[in-house]
């Protein structure tokens, strides 16, 4: 921070950026990594009307003729000290990143891991540590290996639970003086969603035409998510025990929507959306129960959860030590239906008329980043950290090779600047780590013109390019205001 600037944010506030190992490594069957379910996605029929392409589909078997984004990504593998290094000259604090289950256990059956996944995290965690980067690891941000759903219908059945135990414990021995902070499952609330049990749960059952047919029964999706909160509830009661130095979160996107107007009827709707998307899985996780809501959900939906003797005992001893979220935008829910025109959101639902929104169709809410901080912090009284957020645009090389990214600056600061009124409100926030800090594949739809890095990387949607890194002119705004410890918005 600049001498003579006091900053609203703590001393030791973490700054820097997030990505996930499929969207990003590469290399996917390199040094003996297995296939996960991202690698099995290809993406779907590029649409010139819309700039977009079509939603992913997960195919049975590679072909070795099709388009799929996690292969190569942008190579971080191969790239990750000239990519850490430029983190470093924009000064990073913090850098979040996942472990890919199939680095390590490649089938996630295996008695014994692969070391050379192994030693691959070594080298990252050493070179961000030399930087004095702090890594914040998930442990699976979408990462399932595809032999668990051959084998097991993926987290639809309990024993993917000891599965992912395995796994935990090897990471935790294996970088317990590297790595402090850790999520046990990235944006675990998906799987509240029908399109979010692809990642989320990783369910697949069936195939026609040599590719899956996704089952999203809302039975299936909550009986997974059951397993998960034991599965995480056990790793963070385990790295308690052993680890005492460790912090576990959670970490859920936060589906903050607003009532579509002041009728009764809608604040009534949002409060139900609310519950059922983002607090929820949270509750489980930072209180270590089930909301009390849930059962008439499950009695309405026709679900009945599974479950053994001591999962509620599992549960109430696995609580989270800090809460952390993805934050992109907010939506409209109401029950008027001429109010409820589509948007490009992930959640649909009604346009907001006093929001701008990116050429994706998603809303930009600063506030809502405000508002959010301070629900969440109200209702659990925890550290907090906001671990995503960020801007998908396209962005236009120019002759010279920069890169005017200005409504990614614009987007940056106005989400800070919120972030620091939260704070004054009381919240205890600990970190923020922008989405995408250079250029990588969107999880959504396998595109690469969709950046939100303030890195570019020449790779394009046909899968070409040079990979060359470049920084954007947003690369130097975030340099300046971690500089100023998030007081320089500029």
């Amino acid at each position: 921070m600049e001498d003579g600037m006091a900053s609203v944010f703590r001393d030791d506030f973490l700054w820097g950026g997030a990505c996930a190992a499929n969207q990003f490594e590469g290399a996917w069957d390199v040094d003996g990594k297995g296939d996960s379910v991202p690698d099995h996605c290809m993406t779907g029929t590029y649409d010139p009307e819309r700039g977009t392409h079509a939603e992913k589909s997960i195919s049975v078997k590679i072909d070795p003729k099709g388009l799929y984004p996690s292969h190569e990504a942008i190579d971080f593998y191969h790239h990750y000290e000239e990519d850490i290094a430029l983190f470093a000259e924009m000064d990073f604090t913090c850098f979040r990143t996942s472990i890919n289950w199939t680095r390590i256990y490649p089938t996630g059956l295996e008695d014994e891991p692969n070391e050379a996944g192994l030693a691959f995290y070594d080298r990252v965690f050493d070179c961000c540590l030399a930087h004095g980067i702090q890594p914040l690891v998930t442990l699976t941000h979408y990462e399932t290996p595809y032999a668990l759903v051959e084998r097991y219908n993926g987290w639809a059945s309990r024993e993917l639970v000891a599965c992912y135990e395995k796994f935990c414990h090897t990471a935790f021995e294996r970088y317990r003086d590297k790595v402090r902070l850790w999520l046990t499952f990235n944006e675990i609330n998906c799987s509240t969603l029908d399109f979010g049990a692809m990642f989320g749960t990783s369910i697949v059952r069936g195939y026609e035409g040599g590719r899956h047919e996704l089952k999203v029964s809302p039975q299936l999706r909550y009986q997974a998510l059951h397993h998960q909160f034991v599965a995480s509830a056990k790793v963070v009661k385990y790295a308690h025990d052993h680890y005492p130095q460790f912090k576990m979160g959670c970490m859920t996107v936060f589906l903050q929507t607003h009532p579509a107007t002041c009728d009764p009827a809608d604040q009534l709707a949002n409060q139900a959306n609310m519950h059922q998307h983002c607090w929820y899985t949270s509750d489980v996780q930072v209180r270590g129960t089930y909301p009390s809501y849930a059962r008439r959900f499950w009695d309405e939906n026709g679900i009945s959860i599974a479950m053994e003797p001591e999962d509620e005992k599992v549960l109430r001893e696995g609580k989270v030590d800090f809460f952390s979220f993805s934050y992109y935008m907010t939506n409209l829910v109401g029950t008027h239906e001429d109010l409820m025109e589509a948007s490009g959101n992930v959640m649909g639902g009604g346009r907001n008329p006093y929001l701008p929104t990116s050429e994706w169709g998603w809303t930009i809410d600063p506030q809502g980043l405000r508002f959010a901080l301070n629900e969440i912090w109200d209702r659990y009284q925890i550290p907090l950290m906001v671990v995503e957020n960020g801007l998908g645009a396209f962005d236009k090389v120019e002759d010279d090779g920069s890169i005017h990214d200005g409504y990614r600056i614009d987007y940056l600061r106005e989400h800070v600047r919120q972030m620091r009124e939260a704070v004054k409100d009381g919240v205890d926030l600990r970190g923020y780590t922008w989405w995408g800090p250079i250029d990588l594949v969107s999880n959504g739809t396998g595109e690469m013109r969709k950046r939100y890095g303030f890195i570019y990387v020449d790779k394009h949607d046909d899968g070409t390019g040079t990979l060359k890194r470049s920084r954007k002119d947003s690369f130097y705004y975030y340099q300046r205001l971690i500089a100023s410890n998030g007081e320089d918005l500029g």
